[in-house]
């Protein structure tokens, strides 16, 4: 792997600007923001296994629109919009459940199977006109990658490739890289959720950069002792952050975890690395174990984090004690949080109506920035 530096630009100034105040409270800007970008791109929706019999089903909010997505007879997954093709009722009005055989609407008793094709409702043998493929549910495409279901809303989804897969070849510089942690055939062993009343992108910023790990994340910089420096390891395409020598496991009190992952190479044993994937998943690989953050953007003040702890499956199923490691995270989520939340109000300010500014250590937020005005169609400077 190379550890070249990520740059917008060969030659910047020492200070460049951020994106003005009103991109993180205007409800306009977060509306384009859902149709352009939730709306429009992959957005990592669920993971598989907690769908793990037919008739399963959980609901998510992308964007403007409410997805239910269910696993068949057959044991595939689908998704489809929340919406019952007669008069516009939510389909599943919980979270998440279980069904026998099909998706019933509460309303009027239209009936659909796993696969969305509409199969009954009140008189339908009366309407022999009616094509029963045609008004079933409205399909989502739907792609499964790392263990998790992802979704795409747009007519014609961008390749999946070239946009969510390319996010891990980016940032490792290898496409086999984060195959080696098996990220699929691990096992849930935590799942926290965060209701952080900050918007989505101040959360993305946050991930990407380390100038404030030295002053808010104590015991991440113990065991990562070069994240005291401010640079974070997505500053570097194929660079993982190398434990402390002292410190034995990514944990909070720096104790040993468990056994490496089997498909973990030595080059890897003992860092850490982080990869956003836009626009709202981060995954952070260690030799014991995967932390998955989704996010979803709910206003523009408000974004629920959800967070997985993923362990090898021996680990989950014989009972072992995993929360020296999720503490490690749990903590950083915490302060990374807070510090989003008092960063919010400021957004408003007349003080930051043009703005921040990026030192050079945290100019590849500058990346980010100009994908997002380039979706939005943008041409500000």
């Amino acid at each position: 792997m190379t550890t070249t530096p990520i740059s917008p630009s060969p030659v910047s100034p020492s200070l460049i600007a951020t994106l003005p105040g009103h991109y993180y409270t205007d409800p306009e800007v977060f509306r384009q923001e859902q149709e352009k970008v939730f709306e429009s791109l992959w957005f990592c929706a669920v993971r598989g296994a907690d769908l793990d019999k037919p008739g399963a089903f959980r609901t998510v909010q992308v964007g403007r629109e409410n997805v239910v997505i269910t696993r068949t007879r057959a044991g595939e997954l689908r998704a489809f919009l929340n919406v019952c093709r007669h008069r516009g009722a939510r389909l599943c009005t919980e979270e998440s459940g279980e069904v026998r055989r099909s998706l019933q609407c509460p309303y009027h008793a239209w009936t659909y199977d796993l696969d969305g094709r509409l199969i009954a409702a009140p008189n339908l043998i009366k309407m022999p006109d009616v094509d029963r493929v045609e008004y079933g549910l409205i399909k989502v495409a739907l792609r499964e990658w790392l263990g998790y279901a992802w979704v795409c809303l747009a007519d014609e989804p961008p390749s999946f490739e070239d946009t969510v897969v390319h996010a891990a070849v980016e940032r490792l510089g290898d496409a086999a890289a984060i195959e080696h942690y098996g990220t699929e055939r691990l096992a849930l062993g935590k799942r926290v959720t965060y209701d952080v009343r900050a918007n989505w992108k101040l959360i993305v910023e946050n991930f990407m950069e380390c100038y404030h790990c030295a002053t808010i994340h104590p015991e991440l910089t113990e065991v990562l002792p070069e994240f005291a420096d401010g640079y974070a390891a997505q500053y570097y395409v194929g660079h993982g952050a190398e434990f402390g020598e002292e410190i034995k496991g990514f944990t909070v009190d720096g104790s040993a975890g468990f056994a490496r992952l089997p498909e973990v190479t030595a080059d890897q044993d003992r860092r850490y690395y982080a990869i956003t994937v836009k626009p709202t998943v981060f995954v952070n690989l260690v030799p014991d174990h995967v932390i998955l953050h989704r996010m979803f953007p709910l206003a523009e003040d408000r974004t629920v984090v959800e967070c997985d702890w993923l362990y090898a499956p021996e680990v989950v199923a014989s009972g072992a004690d995993v929360s020296k490691s999720v503490e490690l995270f749990h903590r950083v989520n915490v302060q990374d949080f807070e510090a989003c939340e008092r960063t919010q109000p400021a957004m408003s300010s007349r003080a930051y109506r043009r703005g921040g500014v990026l030192v050079p250590n945290e100019h590849h937020i500058g990346i980010f920035h100009t994908w997002l005005l380039d979706l939005l169609g943008d041409s500000r400077a």
